[in-house]
């Protein structure tokens, strides 16, 4: 199966710090990554790299065919980033909802400014996405009026109106309380189920352990483990991977 999304020989740097490290990675098509690690290992700036949210000093990115060279400048390469940012929907740690517009307002912004889609076919696409994150009843209030764990299904509604061949989450969940982040990861498994492409980097290992076809596991800026969830949880090989499961159970219980 051809992989949507292709990361061949990824290096990052920020000034002299290195911090993704020849990273390759292939993903088929609707299958769901899960990424973990400690913080500061690397996660987020891998997933904002993918769609270049953070450039990559070297190596390539490829999303359902668009290939791009990191670390280089022009015309071209600003067409093809913008063409990769097209077949990416990206879900934040904060909500980034616009407070001046409404719920309906904030997910119709992107595909009617961006893709140039006619606004009537945007508001129909709005609405089915909004219906299906259970927050249609609320598209004509403004963000402030929501809680967080709505803000963040408006935002998971707004990314999937751009009709992306990929979603991409960056720990959605942990600017919530605790007792909303169920709603959130409950739209997620959905999403999942109905065959989207995902990649998540989060610190909730049991939605990594329900929903997950395969988990990485990142340290110091490598991916030192790749293995479907039963087999990583029940039998980790890397000692730092280990830790992490310890850690993550000592804190359930």
């Amino acid at each position: 199966m051809v992989p949507i999304v292709k990361i061949s020989n990824l290096d990052k740097y920020f000034g002299h710090l290195h911090v993704l490290k020849n990273i390759t990675l292939e993903i088929p098509q609707r299958q769901v990554v899960c990424l973990i690690g400690r913080s500061g290992s690397g996660k987020s700036t891998l997933l904002r790299c993918i769609n270049f949210l953070e450039e990559p000093s070297h190596g390539s990115i490829e999303v359902d065919g668009v290939k791009v060279e990191g670390g280089e400048k022009g015309a071209q390469h600003r067409q093809l980033v913008h063409d990769v940012r097209l077949k990416t929907g990206m879900v934040f740690q904060e909500f980034n909802l616009f407070p001046h517009m409404s719920v309906l307002e904030n997910v119709i912004e992107g595909p009617v400014i961006v893709k140039g889609m006619d606004r009537k076919k945007a508001i129909e696409l709005a609405e089915q996405n909004l219906d299906s994150v259970g927050l249609l009843f609320k598209k004509d209030e403004y963000p402030m009026r929501l809680s967080g764990g709505q803000k963040q299904r408006v935002a998971i509604a707004r990314a999937l109106t751009m009709e992306p061949r990929v979603m991409l989450f960056d720990e959605p969940t942990s600017a919530l309380d605790p007792e909303l982040i169920g709603e959130v990861m409950n739209v997620m498994k959905k999403i999942a189920k109905e065959g989207m492409t995902m990649v998540v980097v989060t610190h909730e290992m049991g939605f990594a352990k329900d929903v997950a076809d395969r988990v990485l596991v990142m340290a110091e800026g490598e991916l030192i483990e790749d293995a479907k969830p039963a087999d990583l949880f029940s039998n980790p090989k890397d000692p730092r991977t280990k830790a992490l499961i310890d850690r993550y159970r000592n804190d359930d219980n």
